[in-house]
């Protein structure tokens, strides 16, 4: 029986390619972008869609920032912001999130790519740092993930690293699987923590300590570490 057949093979991907308005964003100002969904514009622009996205950061100037590098990117067209929420739960990280929708050129686009090689987008993309992480499965065996990859390198320009990947579900325990979900950095910051001592009594470390340690602030290194503690003591 194939992996996916016995579970699914589900990996992370640490991403970057060119024309990419949203990385270019990112590299400039602090904050991030999450990407929801996308929708053909064909009333509205041609040859253009249109994406629903959040901007998040620690505080409202670090997210203006954010949104007028984004305006200012030559691959970016037109952004309107929503004055209300679109449906949906406070999902993004950061203290400050403003959604808005943005037209932009479906060339651009590396999810057609992914999915032409076999990868699933599973949860929305995380841009930050200049960087995409994409949640996906692979529709094939394990052993065709490198190849399918190298596939998608070579389409898209791209630069792809895993970051995480786990294959199969039935044997492992929940603790495994919750550990499993949580993203790159929220388990970085955990096992972090853990490593340092963060967790005994008397604690070993600071917040502080371990801020500076990632280059966050102490508030965005509370609210990675607290996500996580959240998915590992749900029952």
């Amino acid at each position: 029986m194939s992996d996916a057949a016995a579970g699914g093979t589900r990996l992370t991907l640490d991403l970057r390619h060119p024309n990419c308005w949203a990385i270019e964003a990112t590299e400039r100002a602090d904050g991030g972008v999450l990407a929801h969904a996308v929708y053909d514009s064909p009333d509205v622009t041609p040859d253009a869609v249109t994406g629903l996205f959040t901007a998040f950061g620690d505080s409202e100037r670090e997210v203006e920032r954010l949104l007028d590098a984004i305006r200012d990117s030559a691959h970016a067209g037109d952004l309107r912001e929503l004055q209300e929420r679109f449906g949906r739960a406070r999902d993004a990280p950061g203290r400050v999130v403003r959604e808005f929708f943005l037209e932009y050129d479906p060339d651009d686009m590396v999810c057609p790519t992914l999915l032409e090689h076999g990868f699933v987008h599973s949860a929305p993309v995380r841009i930050e740092d200049g960087h995409e992480e994409w949640q996906v499965a692979f529709a094939g065996d394990r052993s065709g993930i490198e190849p399918a990859l190298d596939e998608v390198r070579a389409a898209a320009n791209a630069q792809v690293e895993v970051a995480a990947i786990t294959t199969g579900d039935a044997d492992r325990s929940p603790r495994e699987r919750r550990l499993d979900s949580l993203t790159p950095t929220q388990r970085d910051v955990f096992e972090a923590a853990r490593a340092a001592g963060y967790y005994e009594w008397p604690r070993e470390t600071t917040t502080r300590a371990l801020a500076d340690e990632f280059g966050v602030s102490k508030t965005t290194l509370l609210e990675h570490l607290r996500k996580a503690e959240a998915t590992l003591l749900d029952p």
